[in-house]
């Protein structure tokens, strides 16, 4: 599976985002990606706080411009334009603001979009209220117990988180649980003391300890840190980028996966199991 990491600078105007986007995806295009991942946020973003003034639905101007771009791939007689390298048309994962249906707060969601089409959601389970943020102020948490996104790209099952939901070891071994050897996590990881550490140290976990690849890109620009990150099922980091916007892409071998998945059983080891919590229940 090839993927083009794209760490790019989001800010609150929303065209202008969408030019940014147009140009990751041609850039994933142009290398034959299978896979693109964009940040956390990537619609619109203040560093201050996010709520329901980036809010979009799926048909609003970010998920049109996403399904249209892939959708140009795809001949009229089925033939791909632009083929992926295994010949599919392009996955392109990234994270929005959802508007509510029901006037309440808005969401964090990762959406996925291939083909033209809407082929899955992920509404962020853990909010960042942390390190002085407070999400929940804006923004509503996704079910615990919904059903966990992973989806196949070129081969691969790749299970969808974002951001602080990285600090949790069960949302990852949750995706595992249902099949994931890959876990893209798009984010809009904070600056502060220490948080690029700890960004690669808990990316370099999720790794290890579910021995399955991670994906991680986070946002360019003020307030974030940067430091996308490709890590391979044994933890090894093949690509870590700076602070700066860029694109990188690299392949994903599922051979790889299976291998280390041999080498190393701790999967099939295991004797504890997930729950997901009870959100009546939580503090």
């Amino acid at each position: 599976m090839r993927v083009t990491i794209a760490q790019t600078e989001v800010s609150g105007d929303h065209s202008a985002n969408l030019v940014v986007v147009r140009h990751a995806v041609a850039e994933a295009l142009r290398v034959s990606s299978d896979l693109l991942v964009l940040p956390e946020y990537a619609n619109g973003y203040d560093p201050a706080g996010v709520g329901a003034e980036h809010a979009e639905t799926l048909d609003g101007p970010f998920v049109s411009t996403l399904r249209e771009l892939t959708s140009r791939q795809v001949a009229s007689g089925g033939a791909v334009e632009g083929a992926t390298r295994t010949g599919g048309p392009l996955t392109v994962v990234a994270g929005m603001v959802l508007a509510a249906t029901d006037g309440g707060l808005p969401g964090n969601v990762v959406v996925v979009v291939r083909g033209s089409e809407v082929v899955g959601t992920y509404r962020k389970v853990h909010l960042y209220d942390a390190f002085g943020h407070r999400e929940s102020d804006r923004l509503a948490a996704g079910d615990p117990a919904a059903a966990p996104l992973v989806v196949t790209v070129a081969g691969l099952q790749v299970g969808v988180m974002t951001c602080y939901d990285l600090r949790f070891p069960e949302s990852a071994r949750r995706l595992v649980d249902a099949g994931a050897q890959v876990l893209v996590v798009p984010a809009a990881w904070a600056a502060g003391r220490g948080k690029v550490e700890q960004w690669r140290i808990l990316a370099q976990a999720r790794a290890i300890e579910n021995v399955s690849a991670v994906v991680a890109v986070g946002q360019a620009g003020k307030g974030v840190s940067g430091h996308s990150l490709l890590v391979g099922p044994d933890g090894s980091v093949a690509i870590e980028l700076g602070d700066t916007p860029a694109y990188r892409t690299a392949d994903v071998d599922p051979d790889g996966v299976a291998v280390e998945r041999d080498r190393n059983p701790s999967l099939a080891n295991r004797r504890y199991t997930t729950v997901p919590a009870d959100p009546s229940q939580q503090a």
